[in-house]
């Protein structure tokens, strides 16, 4: 690109910018787009004879505007379709995923420690509501579900090693 276009171009900056931001939403979005555009055509092979480059150049800017909310489109629809998977997935699955030491380990504690995680933690019941069915205070259930989540957190330690320090993410320890 000769050097005179590209002074013709920033010398026109302020109306390209202007262009961009009535098309935008974001003042950042539009410096964005516009310093894109400017890469674009310092990029291109084909610049335009020097009477037609503001022009060309306007193009240019029109089509980075038009990519941008196709870019955006394609993100939301998948975005959208994300979600929607996240909302359908069964709960079944999710409980698969969680390490299959668990069970085992669960069993190692205390009988109503492992039923109060299993109803909890595992059966998301809501934490009065576990109260209320053991003929306990939510605050003698809430102290019953800490000591039960330490115990468990040791329990795994102990059996799970460096895997349950990483959250049990693929776990591979040998029992």
């Amino acid at each position: 690109m000769p050097e005179t276009t590209l002074n013709t171009l920033l010398d026109h900056r302020s109306q390209f910018l202007g262009f961009v931001r009535r098309r935008v939403e974001n003042p950042a979005l539009a410096e964005d787009i516009l310093q894109s555009a400017y890469i674009r055509a310092l990029q291109s092979e084909s610049a335009p004879p020097e009477e037609s480059v503001v022009a060309w150049f306007y193009r240019i800017l029109r089509n980075a505007v038009i990519d941008h909310y196709r870019r955006r489109a394609t993100e939301s629809k998948a975005l959208e379709t994300f979600a929607h998977e996240l909302e359908s997935t069964p709960t079944v699955e999710l409980h698969d995923e969680v390490c299959a030491c668990l069970t085992s380990v669960l069993d190692a504690l205390t009988p109503s420690y492992a039923d109060l995680l299993r109803s909890v933690d595992l059966n998301e019941q809501p934490l009065q509501q576990y109260a209320h069915s053991h003929n306990i205070t939510p605050a003698n259930a809430a102290v019953r579900a800490h000591r039960a989540r330490a115990a468990l957190r040791k329990q795994l330690l102990l059996t799970c090693g460096a895997c349950a320090e990483h959250a049990c993410l693929e776990c591979t320890c040998r029992r």
